[in-house]
């Protein structure tokens, strides 16, 4: 009899295969003292060479596979490679005569509450913790669960999967990923999603009932899972999956087509991109633009930032891919979970509430100007937005706006080509932003609405603990009413509004979107041409009875009971 569960859609996809279980990386070492601490401190200096040239390795495989670095071994990197943290440890082992194991337990346990992550990214917890199993592994002489040695294609199904092991994965052996643990915008989603791998995560129990070699159908559309399938299923989702591939080809048609709804209103459906090689990808998948460029892979694995020339190059490399699209490019956001070398954010008692975003780039003004001059250098070049992360006041996006306003004339001064009426605009993420937006909208050219820092903000959870994660459900009418309030006040002052984050890419969420007079969504490469068709078919003026009645609701299930059943044909092949 087949076992059904249901998780969080974090790739999209449906397949069907055999399981293959990963066991967990969970070593762990026992408090103990010493007997003999400069060999220990040599196992423990050791530890983070064997460490390094381990993730050198990895790092040059994924490099070799992907076509680009992977962010997560470069954040990997730089924490080895920082001498203070090496100092950390050292002065930890000798002062307590800890043991080299255990000393990493705490050094892990320490980085974790130095850069609280519970009020944003889940990326520096889980690279830290993915750091610490290397580390351990070493000392301890146990190997960490490789998927690299599958050797048949399967559906790894594991506790938790860190994001080192994502990118070893052979994409043509893993057929789909699926845990226990896990939420959609958790970095080892995010990678899966990127790496274009069906993936099911937050199920809770799906080692419980899982084992090698049974049969399992993996939804990554949907958030599905389904163990030891009966014959009917598998004929039903083999045809599912035959209709998902063949849609996504007559989807091609929409890629020369602006996107309309049925009564006319232009919607832009741009992509989110990290890296700028991914510029091609995005070509490919029918976007109308670039609407995030995260700009963090700027800082380098020594913990500094790329050179102003090493930062226009690649904006140039974008811009001049797509030079008739805006390309909306966000300053730095660095801060609680990104390394970089600087005061600022040291031993602070909770970063993610405290210098990051803007904040850190206007106390760090020569990082904040250097990026600046790049992306004013490459505007010449194609279309270019400047977009600034985690604004509060009105006061830092009026100061940031002066820095654009100073280097632009530093640059004219200096005979170089700017662009004219390049668009200054800030992501709304936070709910002084929301409840100001009518007066930033006085100032800002645009707004960009970073849908997961906001449900986290304004429900007081981090999205990266599977205890409180259902509580940040971009459904619920607090944040939809959030996102009109933002949408209406910006079109008073005749400015325009994108949304980022997990919610512009969620189906039963676009409608409203839409509805709400939303003029861009920003999603995944792979989301952008369903997202146009189904833009395509709706109508902004007839949606607006539902929009209505979504927002007196109570919850987040009550608003999607509503948009299912009003909208059935939308969502006829979903459970």
């Amino acid at each position: 009899m087949s076992h059904v569960l249901n998780g969080i859609a974090a790739g999209g996809g449906i397949t069907i295969a055999p399981v293959y279980v990963m066991g967990a990386s969970s070593l762990t070492a026992p408090a103990k003292v010493a007997s003999d601490e400069d060999h220990e401190a040599k196992r423990l200096r050791d530890s983070f060479s064997f460490t390094r040239q381990e993730l050198v390795k990895i790092g040059r495989e994924a490099t070799d596979e992907f076509g680009h670095p992977i962010m997560t071994i470069q954040t990997l990197l730089t924490i080895l490679d920082d001498p203070e943290i090496r100092q950390l440890a050292l002065d930890m082992l000798a002062e307590n005569r800890w043991t080299a194991e255990w000393t990493v337990e705490q050094l892990v346990d320490q980085l974790k509450r130095l850069s609280t992550v519970a009020a944003s990214s889940p990326f520096w917890g889980s690279a830290v913790t993915d750091l610490g199993q290397r580390m351990l592994s070493h000392l301890l002489g146990e190997p960490i669960p490789d998927v690299a040695k599958l050797d048949h294609r399967a559906v790894i199904v594991a506790h938790e999967i860190s994001p080192t092991q994502v990118v070893r994965f052979d994409r043509h052996l893993v057929a789909a990923i699926v845990t226990d643990l896990g939420g959609a915008t958790s970095h080892f989603s995010l990678l899966s999603e990127e790496f274009a791998i069906p993936s099911v995560v937050a199920t809770h129990e799906v080692t419980k009932y899982a084992h090698d070699d049974m049969v399992a159908i993996v939804d990554g559309v949907h958030g599905k899972v389904i163990l030891q399938p009966s014959p009917q299923e598998i004929d039903e989702y083999q045809q599912l999956a035959g209709e998902h591939a063949r849609e996504n080809r007559d989807l091609g048609k929409l890629k020369h087509q602006e996107t309309r709804s049925t009564d006319g209103q232009r919607i832009r459906v741009a992509a989110n991109i990290s890296l700028p090689d991914e510029i091609d990808e995005v070509v490919q998948s029918g976007a109308e633009g670039v609407g995030l460029f995260r700009t963090e892979f700027m800082a380098l694995e020594n913990g500094q930032v790329a050179s102003e020339d090493e930062q226009f190059r690649a904006y140039k490399r974008v811009v001049t891919t797509m030079p008739e699209q805006l390309v909306v490019v966000r300053t730095l956001d660095l801060g609680n979970d990104k390394v970089i070398n600087n005061d600022a954010t040291d031993q602070e008692a909770n970063p993610a509430l405290g210098v990051r975003g803007l904040r850190l780039g206007l106390q760090q003004t020569t990082l904040l100007r250097t990026q600046i001059r790049a992306l004013l250098k490459a505007s010449a070049y194609g279309k270019i937005a400047i977009m600034f992360p985690m604004v509060t006041t009105v006061h830092e996006f009026l100061q940031a706006r002066q820095l654009v306003d100073e280097e632009r004339q530093h640059l004219l001064q200096q005979g170089r080509v700017v662009a004219e009426n390049i668009p200054v605009g800030m992501m709304v993420e936070t709910p002084a932003a929301v409840t100001m937006a009518d007066q930033f909208a006085l100032y800002a050219d645009f707004f960009s609405i970073g849908s997961n820092d906001l449900a986290q903000y304004i429900f007081a959870t981090d999205r990266s603990n599977p205890d409180v994660v259902d509580l940040t459900n971009g459904l619920h009418p607090a944040m939809l009413r959030s996102v009109l309030h933002v949408i209406r006040q910006a079109h008073t002052e005749g400015k325009w509004v994108s949304l980022c984050g997990n919610l512009a890419a969620r189906h039963v969420a676009e409608p409203l979107l839409l509805a709400m007079g939303l003029d861009e969504f920003s999603v995944p490469s792979d989301h952008v041409l369903p997202l146009r068709h189904l833009v395509s078919g709706l109508s902004v003026r007839q949606l607006q009875p539902l929009l209505h009645q979504a927002l007196n609701l109570e919850n987040a299930e009550q608003v999607e009971q509503l948009v299912r059943k009003n909208l059935p044909d939308l969502y006829q092949n979903e459970a």
